[in-house]
């Protein structure tokens, strides 16, 4: 069982740490909301992942064929709502700065910790090369990929763990970085940024497939 929680905590950190589009809504979305939403958007991206974990070690490798036709709308969906949520954000920072709303934490852009974590499930869900990439790793390991319920459970359970430090690691650095950037001129062109930021990945998301 050992083996198994290490793969998964390799596995879950393998996936996580790569800063995508996602990973850069998550830190933008906390540095405009605060820690609880923002961890309530890590965990909606570490289910996410457990999801796919989960399918993985029940049989990836039959998954891989049927996902293959779906993959390209699927990114394509992905990239699409991660461009609009981050031009959404980013007009309604402009729109905020100029009526004054940006002086406060709260720019009315912001979302409640258990809509967070809906969204950014939604989000990753979306994303079918998290479970090629975990099925590709059982594979990998041949005859010492975790088999047993228990083996398989605990591999899960640490790449949801994985996951979740990671997600919760970004949440506190846009928490931090929120605090930093009190001015309302600091919070827009944060806003812009990480908008552009975000736009920018989400195209590279589309482009690498």
């Amino acid at each position: 069982m050992t083996a198994a929680v290490v793969a998964g905590l390799l596995a879950g950190y393998g996936i996580a740490i790569p800063v995508g589009a996602v990973g850069a809504y998550l830190v933008a979305v906390t540095a405009r909301a605060g820690w609880r939403t923002g961890a309530g958007a890590a965990l909606g991206v570490a289910t996410a992942d457990g999801v796919y974990a989960l399918l993985a070690v029940a049989g990836g490798s039959a998954l891989v064929p049927v996902l293959a036709p779906v993959m390209a709308p699927l990114r394509w969906a992905s990239a699409v709502v991660l461009a609009v949520l981050a031009v959404r954000a980013g007009w309604g920072a402009l729109a905020a700065y100029r009526t004054g709303g940006l002086a406060s934490r709260d720019d009315g852009a912001a979302l409640a910790p258990a809509r967070a974590y809906l969204t950014f499930l939604g989000i990753t869900i979306l994303n079918p090369m998290t479970v090629v990439y975990f099925a590709a790793l059982v594979l990998a390991t041949g005859p010492s990929a975790p088999a047993t319920p228990a083996d398989r459970t605990a591999f899960v359970l640490a790449a949801v763990l994985a996951s979740a430090s990671w997600q919760l690691l970004l949440a506190l650095g846009g928490t931090l970085l929120g605090r930093t950037l009190t001015s309302a001129r600091g919070r827009l062109g944060t806003a812009l940024a990480s908008s552009t930021l975000i736009v920018v990945l989400a195209v590279r998301l589309v482009a690498q497939g």
